[in-house]
């Protein structure tokens, strides 16, 4: 059976805004990975490793995730902290 991921991807230290982040998305856990004898990099024979899924809620990732039989863990998004300072409160301390 299948296992994947549900997360919300978090986004990157270059960008300022949060546009893009409101969707859900269900990546595909690889069982096996092995190495690449040539090159070295990370390789596996299974090609749901490529596939990411999105969806606009997380419920709907879910229902999808039910309904096609794999097993599945949500991973929460952490609640962004945000403090308030003007300014000059870099000149101050």
């Amino acid at each position: 059976m299948k296992k994947a991921k549900i997360y919300k991807p978090s986004k990157t230290a270059t960008q300022s805004g949060l546009k893009k982040f409101d969707k859900w998305i269900i990546e595909f856990i690889t069982e096996d990975p092995g190495k690449n004898p040539l090159m070295g990099w990370e390789s596996s024979s299974d090609t749901y490793s490529e596939l990411n899924l999105e969806f606009k809620s997380k419920d709907l990732a879910i229902e999808y995730a039910k309904k096609n039989n794999i097993l599945f863990e949500v991973i929460e998004p952490q609640k962004r902290k945000i403090t308030k300072k003007s300014y000059a409160d870099n000149f101050i301390k």
